[in-house]
């Protein structure tokens, strides 16, 4: 028998969950746990590392990226449920205009 995959969605918000597993990689089915205790299967679209994120939902570009209840991106093009979610698929909103007239 395969061990299970798991990932965790920890807040309610959350339209991503974390990876804790080794070796998934693109149509691994992983099971998405939450604090409820309700789990839902689902199969991965691409390689994902261990303790990064996949979409519990499909998430459409521009809409926020919530992790543990927290937005911690956007969505830079359509990611779908399943799918890996990083830098090739969202962009970080935290420390946008923080520099004064484009300083760098």
């Amino acid at each position: 028998m395969e061990a299970l995959k798991l990932a965790l969605k920890v807040d309610d918000k959350d339209n991503v969950a974390t990876i804790f597993a080794n070796d998934i990689t693109d149509g691994t089915e992983v099971e998405i746990r939450d604090k409820k205790g309700q789990t839902e299967k689902v199969c991965v679209k691409g390689d994902v590392p261990y303790g990064h994120k996949i979409a519990v939902c499909d998430i459409f570009a521009g809409e926020p990226i919530y992790k543990y209840g927290e937005s911690i991106g956007a969505a830079s093009a359509d990611i779908s449920k399943g799918e890996y979610v990083h830098i090739h698929n969202m962009v970080a909103m935290r420390g946008h205009g923080d520099l004064k007239g484009g300083e760098a």
